[in-house]
C-alpha cells in the first residue's frame, strides 16, 4: 500500500487551510454592507455638531480605510501560512536526505533565501496598500490651492520685509538690503516709487494706518517717515497662471538668480528726502511700526532697546529697555496701545501703554533660541516664531503657557496672520512657506520648484485682505517678492 510522503501531506493541509480561509473572506465581504449600515445607523443616533453630509463623507472615508487594512491583514495571514508551508516542506526534505553539515547549510541557505523573498513581498504589499490609502484620502481632503500670481523683481539685493497698506490705493511695499524701499503695483508688478534716502540696509517697512505715509527702519541707525503719491497703471490682461496644489515640491535644486534689475525698476521715480528722521539709537534699527492711531511709532534696535517716538515732534517719548541681547522685531496691536518686542535673548516682551500713568511690561520665555518675530492678531492672541524651529500661539488673557505649538524643520522668520481667516504664514530659512491655523494644524505649503517660488531664504510674509487677486505676499534673499492667491476651503479650517 503506497505511503504518502511528508511533503504531500503538508501541501494538502495548506490547501485545505487556504480553502477554508477563502470561505471566511467571502463571508466577510457578504456582511460588509450590513456592517456599514449598522455603523451609519449608530453614527446618526449620536449627537454631533457636524453636518450630516460631512459625517457621511467621513464615514465613507473611514470605511475605505478599514477595508484596505482588512485586505492587507488577510494578505499578511496568507503570506505567513505560505511561509509555514515552505518551512514544513523544507523540514520534510531534510529528513529524507542523508547529509552532514554541508547539506544542512544548503538547506538553511535555501530556507533563508525563500523567507527573505516572502518578507520582501510582504513589505512591498504593505507599502503599496498604505500608499493607496493615503493617496485616496489626500485626494479627497486636500483641496487647498496656491496660485503664483506675480513676481516683483527690481531690487539689487535681498528683500528683508514687505507690507500692504490698509488705505487706498492698495499697493505693495518692500524693504531691501540694497539701501532702498520700493512701492509696487500689485496687478502689473511695476515699480511706482523708489525711496533711496537711507544710507544703509532698509530692514523694515510699514504703512500708516490712515494716511499715505511710510515708516522705514535702516541699518544707518535711523528710522524715516516719508509721504508718497502714486498713480496706478491701467490693469493688464490676465495671462495664464500655473495653478498647483499647495503641497507641490518638485525640485529643491538651486537656480541662478535673475540677471539685471528687472523691468519694474528701470523707469521707477525716486524719492530721496524723508519728511521725518528719527535718531536716538546707537545701533542698527531692525524694525519699526505705527501705534494705533498713527501718532506714535516704535522702533527696535540692535542696541537692545526699543524707542517710542512722537510723529509730529520727532521727540523720543520712552526708551524700552530690559532685553539682554539685540532686538529682532517689534509689532503693535491693531486696536490697542500694546507693543511686543522680540530679541535674540530667546524672549519676547509685552509693553502696555493703555494707561498713560503706568507702563507695564511682561517677559515671556517660551523659546530656546532667537525669537525672530512676535505679532498680534485681531483677537487676543500673540504668535511668536523662533530660530528653534517652533511657532507658538499665546492668549493675551493667560500667557503662562502657549495654547498651541507648531514644530517645523527649519528656522522661522517674520510671520504674519490673516485677519479674516486667521491663517499663520511661516517663512522659513529652507525656502519654504507653510500655512497653519491658530490651533497649530497644517493647512498647506506653497509650491516651490526650480521654475517658481523662492530660491533663497524666505525672510517675511504679509497678508492682503482687500486684494482679490493676491492675498499673500512673500519675499526673500533671492531679490524678489512674490504674490500668491491662496484658497483654503472652510472644511480644512474647521476645528
Amino acid at each position: 500500500m503506497p505511503v504518502e510522503s511528508g511533503s504531500g501531506a503538508a501541501a494538502r493541509q495548506a490547501k485545505q487551510k487556504r480553502k477554508s480561509h477563502s470561505l471566511s473572506i467571502r463571508r466577510t465581504n457578504s456582511t460588509e454592507q450590513d456592517r456599514g449600515g449598522m455603523q451609519r445607523d449608530m453614527l446618526e443616533g449620536q449627537d454631533s455638531k457636524l453636518p450630516l453630509s460631512l459625517r457621511n463623507t467621513l464615514l465613507d472615508l473611514f470605511g475605505q480605510i478599514e477595508r484596505e487594512f482588512e485586505n492587507l491583514y488577510i494578505e499578511n495571514i496568507e503570506l505567513r501560512r505560505e511561509i509555514e508551508t515552505l518551512n514544513e516542506r523544507l523540514a520534510a526534505e531534510g529528513q529524507t536526505i542523508d547529509g552532514g553539515d554541508l547539506t544542512k547549510g544548503a538547506l538553511k541557505t535555501k530556507a533563508s533565501h525563500s523567507t527573505s523573498q516572502l518578507s520582501q513581498k510582504l513589505k512591498t504589499t504593505y507599502k503599496a496598500s498604505t500608499s493607496k490609502i493615503v493617496s485616496s484620502f489626500k485626494a479627497t481632503t486636500s483641496r487647498a490651492v496656491c496660485q503664483l500670481v506675480k513676481e516683483y523683481v527690481g531690487h539689487r539685493d535681498g528683500i528683508w520685509d514687505l507690507s500692504i497698506p490698509r488705505v487706498q490705493p492698495v499697493i505693495l511695499g518692500t524693504a531691501s538690503a540694497d539701501h532702498s524701499a520700493m512701492l509696487w503695483s500689485i496687478e502689473t508688478g511695476k515699480c511706482l516709487l523708489k525711496y533711496v534716502g537711507h544710507a544703509g540696509s532698509v530692514n523694515s517697512i510699514k504703512f500708516h494706518p490712515t494716511e499715505q505715509m511710510v515708516l522705514t527702519a535702516s541699518g544707518d541707525q535711523t528710522a524715516h517717515i516719508w509721504r508718497y503719491m502714486v498713480q496706478l497703471p491701467p490693469p493688464q490682461p490676465v495671462t495664464d497662471i500655473n495653478q498647483a496644489p499647495c503641497e507641490e515640491d518638485v525640485d529643491f535644486s538651486d537656480k541662478d538668480e535673475a540677471e539685471g534689475e528687472g523691468e519694474g525698476s528701470s523707469e521707477c521715480p525716486a524719492l530721496r528726502v524723508a519728511s521725518t528722521t528719527l535718531k536716538s539709537h546707537q545701533g542698527v534699527v531692525i524694525a519699526a511700526d505705527w501705534l494705533v492711531g498713527g501718532k506714535q511709532v516704535v522702533t527696535a534696535s540692535w542696541d537692545r532697546a526699543a524707542n517710542l517716538y512722537d510723529v509730529e515732534t520727532s521727540e523720543l517719548v520712552h526708551t524700552l529697555t530690559g532685553h539682554d541681547q539685540e532686538l529682532t522685531h517689534c509689532c503693535t496691536h491693531p486696536t490697542q496701545r500694546l507693543v511686543v518686542t522680540s530679541s535674540r535673548d530667546t524672549t519676547f516682551r509685552l509693553w502696555d501703554f493703555r494707561d498713560p500713568s503706568i507702563h507695564s511690561v511682561n517677559v515671556f520665555q517660551g523659546h530656546t533660541d532667537t525669537v525672530t518675530s512676535a505679532v498680534f492678531t485681531v483677537g487676543d492672541n500673540v504668535v511668536s516664531g523662533s530660530d528653534d524651529r517652533t511657532v507658538k500661539v499665546w492668549d493675551l488673557k493667560n500667557m503662562r503657557s502657549p495654547i498651541a505649538t507648531i514644530r517645523t524643520d527649519s528656522a522661522v522668520n517674520r510671520i504674519s496672520v490673516s485677519v479674516n481667516q486667521k491663517i499663520i504664514a511661516l517663512p522659513h530659512d529652507n525656502r519654504q512657506v507653510r500655512l497653519f491655523d491658530m490651533s497649530g494644524v497644517r493647512l498647506a505649503r506653497l509650491p516651490r520648484s526650480n521654475r517658481q517660488g523662492h530660491r533663497r531664504m524666505v525672510c517675511c510674509s504679509a497678508w492682503s485682505e482687500e486684494n482679490p487677486t493676491c492675498n499673500l505676499f512673500s519675499c526673500g534673499f533671492d531679490r524678489q517678492a512674490i504674490g500668491w492667491n491662496i484658497n483654503i476651503p472652510a472644511l480644512l479650517q474647521e476645528k
